[in-house]
């Protein structure tokens, strides 16, 4: 074998094929769109874009960034902590272990 370097490149580009891509993608997929939340600054009702392309970027590397980047109470509360992401990825986590169980 002349050129072992070519193996090792081709196995790990199989591994992230086979292992990274399938992550990346469901995040991505479940990310995109507009969801509804509640705003806990007001308690209504709110629609959040998320940026599924920094999320699944994030998944890959083992840890999911949530960050909105449209809301319908903007731009009145543009300057919101986003906690709205943060209780619905928590409550997306704990429907999904009542699923699994």
């Amino acid at each position: 074998m002349q050129y072992p370097w070519i193996v090792i490149v081709g196995i790990l580009a199989a591994a992230a094929l086979y292992v990274l891509l399938p992550v990346v993608l469901s995040t991505f997929l479940g990310y995109r769109g507009r969801k509804v939340v509640t705003c806990p600054e007001t308690g209504g009702p709110a629609e959040v874009g998320v940026d599924a392309a920094r999320a699944a970027a994030g998944s890959a590397l083992g840890r999911l960034v949530l960050k909105a980047k449209s809301c319908s109470l903007w731009p009145a509360r543009s300057g919101c902590a986003q906690r709205c992401l943060e209780t619905s990825d928590e409550a997306r986590q704990e429907s999904h272990q009542a699923r699994t169980r």
